[in-house]
């Protein structure tokens, strides 16, 4: 006896007609006709009808303390990354802890809907009074039930360029915040950022915590902190537990130094975080033509052997004035910017947007196996190639054994003489997918 049982679904790693029987709060069965047998009996059969079954979408890097806050106190006129620092720092000061929560729950709303269950967001502890820290390990609480909340100690002024900016950073991890965040490539010198990194992994090292760096976050082929991370890495024994977020430097960087820095990298099995809508929004701001996109080298990164997950970054703050809690979306994108299009290519997208990113955050009991966490999405698509493509509706999703939302699919009325009388965007457009009108 299942409590749910979804049947005739499709699988990202390609198995189609596969029934899914959970109990309780885990996958208690996954395979090819379990349905067929008339004793199996289910508290609620949903029928995939050869949809799409994943496992639910993972953001590993996201800022829940800024989300929706476009326009306060005005908006990033440039829309450079620089203003939107300066931006956030005139906000900064009139942050509430009520207003900040509202937000973030509201967010968090919206992410449920697009079957987004975990997120791993920064939080900025630049601000001594650490209002946000305070209202992040709030929402962390109160969305527990339906997401995964992890949050990094976030200096956005600079771990030593900030006036409190040690101590205060020390306080939120003493609040229990979960990760060590950094910026080096912030900092007044290179020599400063050096020496942040090599500060932070060490108080990391000494707390037993993750470390996750905003790293190198510009076009200049000369910030090279990665390296620096990836040594302070190997050094203290933190491989597989450190993330360098953005790299967007690298897209700068001549190929005989990322010969050289790519396998350190792999030897520090760095997580490696491109932002795809943000860093081709943010950087080549200073270039005329030909002008550089500034999305880290996925392709080479992942020839390597580095686990690379896909972050959403923002959504509607002083840095990114769209955004939708979407990863099907930061998907899409970068399919585009790292111009890979092949069929493996989306694939390796896909686990970008869920596997990668559930190793990425260290997640227990992530995947379609029997015994993980029911934590699912049925999407209107019948691979991953097509969910990316159309950026598909989920028509469920569930937590922990428990639907928690469910959309209508999408499908359009048509009123034309002699065609049908409705398009599913998610298989009427196949070849040979409708038959000819009578």
């Amino acid at each position: 006896m299942f409590d749910v049982l979804i049947k005739n679904a499709n699988l990202p790693d390609g198995r189609t007609g596969v029934d899914v029987g959970i109990r309780g709060s885990r996958i208690a069965a996954i395979e090819t006709g379990l349905s067929a047998g008339s004793t199996v009996e289910a508290g609620e059969i949903i029928d995939a009808t050869g949809r799409l079954l994943s496992t639910a979408f993972v953001d590993p890097h996201f800022h829940m303390d800024a989300t929706l806050s476009l326009g306060l106190p005005r908006m990033n006129l440039s829309g450079t990354l620089l203003e939107g620092i300066a931006l956030w720092g005139e906000l900064r000061p009139t942050l509430t802890r009520e207003a900040l929560i509202e937000r973030a729950l509201s967010y968090c709303d919206l992410a449920v809907a697009q079957g987004l269950l975990f997120i791993r967001s920064h939080v900025d502890t630049s601000d001594p009074r650490l209002v946000t820290a305070e209202a992040m390990l709030e929402v962390r609480e109160r969305v527990k039930p339906y997401i995964d909340l992890q949050l990094v100690a976030f200096p956005q002024d600079g771990y030593f360029r900030a006036p409190e900016g040690v101590k205060s950073l020390t306080r939120a991890l003493d609040m229990g915040i979960d990760v060590v965040g950094g910026i080096p490539h912030f900092e007044r010198t290179m020599e400063a950022g050096t020496a942040s990194v090599r500060a932070l992994c060490e108080l990391a090292a000494e707390r037993g915590l993750p470390v996750d760096m905003h790293c190198d976050e510009t076009d200049d082929p000369m910030s090279r902190h990665i390296e620096t991370l990836a040594a302070e890495t190997i050094r203290l024994g933190l491989q597989g537990r450190v993330a360098g977020s953005h790299l967007t430097s690298m897209h700068s960087m001549d190929n005989y130094y990322v010969s050289k820095l790519i396998p350190l990298m792999a030897e520090a099995k760095i997580n490696v975080i491109p932002n795809p809508l943000i860093n081709i929004m943010l950087q080549g701001r200073h270039d005329s033509y030909p002008k550089r996109r500034g999305m880290t080298r996925v392709r080479e990164l992942m020839a390597a052997g580095l686990n690379v997950s896909f972050g959403h970054d923002c959504v509607m703050d002083p840095w990114y004035s769209m955004g939708s809690a979407d990863m099907l979306e930061v998907g899409h994108m970068a399919i585009h910017v790292a111009q890979m299009a092949g069929v493996k290519d989306k694939t390796q997208i896909f686990e970008a947007l869920t596997v990668n990113s559930a190793r990425t955050l260290g997640l227990e009991g992530y995947g379609l196996d029997k015994g993980c966490q029911a934590d699912l999405v049925l999407l209107q698509a019948r691979d991953p190639a097509e969910a990316l493509r159309l950026k598909a509706t989920r028509l469920m999703v569930m937590r922990r054994g428990r639907i928690i939302a469910r959309t209508a699919p999408r499908i359009s009325r048509l009123f034309l003489q002699g065609r049908p009388d409705s398009v599913d965007p998610a298989s009427d457009i196949r070849p040979g997918s409708r038959p000819d009108p009578a």
